[in-house]
């Protein structure tokens, strides 16, 4: 039986369901939008300042219990549309044999959700995600990057409220991504980050903490064209503590193909299509996501 009917969105996703059936506090989704990054995520610019767009459409139908069966929630639906700008600061400095960078992304989001017969839209500002980085160069193909962003509580939220835009807490996000690339040949990347969630002090809640990743699999033409598979990986490896804790912990993966294009002036563009698959404690739906990298 479902115990609460509350529709809570978590970094661009809501969903209507019992407190004790997903284990992601607030009925949603992790604070980062799993699979949002692509082929070149390992890969810094040089020095100066960048700018990357990323874009994306959302769509969740069903939300699944620690078992992974559907949950009965009648006429669900969750479509978000998102665009978030990344400001990519590259200084001349190095540390620790690294680029050091500095980079804040601030991600625009559109939420349509129906439940139960509910249904409601809101726009604004999500929250903003900042942190230093090192980039490392180990060879023309090979390429990593270290870090640890800090996401800040700065979208809507009300605890009762539906189409909230945010998470109300703060997430600390160390990060490590790697990139191998050839004009023509294999091309890979792996961007793996950990969760430190803290408590949302309106619920007296803490989402437990996560892993996850994403990466980019494809093989390159030789004119700028890359195309392959990619999605993510999520498991969360501690359990959630508080009244509206789950009782489970999430997971997902998530596969579908994925395509780049860049070229020798700096531009690049990606797209991704990918479909959920082995969701346990969280949503399930599919996602579309771009990205392009613009020079100054």
């Amino acid at each position: 039986m479902l115990k609460n009917t509350l529709v809570r969105l978590s970094c661009g996703a809501a969903v209507l369901i019992s407190h004790s059936a997903v284990a992601i506090e607030g009925n949603g989704l992790p604070i980062y939008p799993d699979g949002l990054e692509n082929y070149m995520s390992g890969a810094l610019p040089g020095p100066g300042v960048h700018l990357l767009m990323y874009a994306g459409s959302l769509s969740y139908n069903s939300v699944r219990d620690k078992h992974g069966d559907k949950l009965p929630i009648q006429d669900f639906s969750v479509d978000v549309n998102m665009v978030a700008p990344r400001v990519i600061w590259v200084t001349g400095a190095q540390v620790a044999g690294g680029q050091l960078a500095f980079h804040a992304l601030f991600p625009l989001l559109t939420v349509k959700e129906e439940a139960f017969g509910q249904r409601k839209r809101r726009t604004g500002l999500g929250d903003i995600a900042f942190g230093p980085a090192l980039g490392y160069h180990f060879s023309e193909n090979a390429h990593a990057v270290v870090g640890v962003d800090f996401v800040a509580p700065t979208g809507y939220y009300r605890q009762d409220a539906m189409a909230n835009l945010g998470r109300n807490y703060w997430t600390i996000q160390p990060a490590a991504a790697f990139t191998y690339m050839q004009p023509s040949g294999i091309n890979a990347d792996l961007k793996v980050m950990v969760d430190f969630n803290f408590r949302n002090n309106d619920t007296r809640t803490r989402t437990g903490n996560a892993i996850h990743a994403d990466y980019a699999l494809g093989y390159g033409f030789g004119n700028g064209f890359v195309a392959g598979v990619g999605g993510y990986a999520y498991q969360q490896i501690a359990s959630d503590s508080g009244p509206r804790s789950g009782d489970g912990r999430a997971r997902a993966f998530a596969i579908g193909p994925s395509l780049r294009y860049a070229n020798a002036n700096g531009w690049l563009f990606s797209a991704k299509w990918q479909q959920d698959f082995g969701v346990r404690s969280r949503p399930k739906g599919h996602q579309l996501m771009l990205k392009a990298a613009i020079p100054f």
